[in-house]
């Protein structure tokens, strides 16, 4: 369930093709051996947590889980911390946020890259996979370093574990350089310090990239000073199947592609996770997201189907 949507941060920034999706860093006054640098900091992370929740990698750890048939799996520290950060999701998003839903996205087709399921021939939506259990399934013993799930679940923490990644790598360059640092992973994007003499990071919120270049698109201009932000969205990992257009972003509550009540939703929260958590959990809310954001006082913008705007909490208007 990963967010999916692009986010431009202004000034000099490093960025690459990063997880189907752009990596994006940039660094307060700094010089572009600095980046270089801090781009050289984040790559063993970014490995590490490749390695521990690729759905695509038979290497990974989520895929060692997968065909454990319910036996306890040695996994790395980040995959312990990846895991336990999910599971926090689906606690406190009351199971909305459910990271057991692997099963579920290969039989309606997202059994591999994104960009590889769009060049697929059009296929009919299957049942190869038994969706088994749910998140208060699996169990975490960090002390012992496993990782335990029912025979035939299959994981998928997309939705947490690439803002994780943003909140790591955001944190790691700050306390190797003592540079304020911004560091964005598609839709997710960290903060660590803010840039002397601002009003904090600046960043420009789109739904997809190709608004980002489009003068008649309407964005959202915001200033970070700390914390993060995510966007969540059904537009960008898209796929058409023999039933039709589906997205990626499941309701558990049903097994199939949240109703598109919001096709957009961006949150600003203490962390990048947190802000992730409530913007994949009010796109699957759909008309309950805007009074669930309110009470629980995030900055937040919902665009819904037809594409009208909502604010709430604080999230300032828009420019053109």
């Amino acid at each position: 369930m990963a967010a999916a949507v692009l986010n431009l941060l202004d000034g000099p920034a490093l960025r690459w093709e990063l997880w189907s999706t752009r990596a994006e860093l940039l660094l307060a006054d700094a010089g572009d051996a600095d980046l270089v640098e801090a781009r050289a900091l984040l790559q063993p992370m970014l490995h590490e947590v490749e390695m521990a929740a690729s759905r695509f990698r038979p290497d990974s750890d989520i895929a060692r889980l997968a065909t454990a048939g319910g036996a306890s799996v040695s996994v790395t520290p980040m995959m312990i911390d990846l895991v336990e950060v999910a599971l926090r999701a689906a606690e406190v998003s009351n199971g909305l946020v459910d990271p057991t839903l692997g099963g579920a996205l290969i039989n309606l087709g997202y059994d591999r890259t994104i960009a590889r399921v769009q060049a697929l021939p059009v296929r009919g939506v299957g049942s190869t996979h038994r969706v088994v259990g749910g998140w208060r399934d699996v169990v975490v013993d960090a002390d012992a370093s496993t990782v335990t799930i029912p025979a035939g679940m299959i994981l998928d923490l997309g939705a947490t574990a690439k803002a994780r990644a943003a909140d790591l790598g955001a944190e790691l360059v700050w306390q190797a350089t003592g540079l304020p640092v911004l560091f964005g992973l598609g839709g997710d994007v960290a903060v660590a310090g803010s840039p002397d003499d601002s009003d904090g990071w600046t960043v420009t919120v789109a739904e997809t990239a190709a608004q980002l270049s489009d003068d008649t698109a309407t964005t959202s201009r915001i200033a970070v000073h700390d914390g993060g932000i995510a966007t969540s969205t059904t537009q960008a990992r898209r796929w058409m199947t023999t039933d039709g257009g589906v997205h990626h972003v499941l309701d558990p509550r049903t097994m199939a592609p949240a109703r598109e009540v919001w096709r957009t939703v961006s949150v600003a929260a203490a962390t990048c996770v947190d802000a992730n958590i409530a913007s994949t959990t009010a796109l699957i809310l759909g008309d309950g997201a805007t009074p669930w954001l309110v009470r629980h006082q995030l900055p937040s913008r919902l665009v819904s189907g037809r594409g009208e705007v909502t604010r709430v909490s604080g999230w300032p208007v828009e420019h053109s």
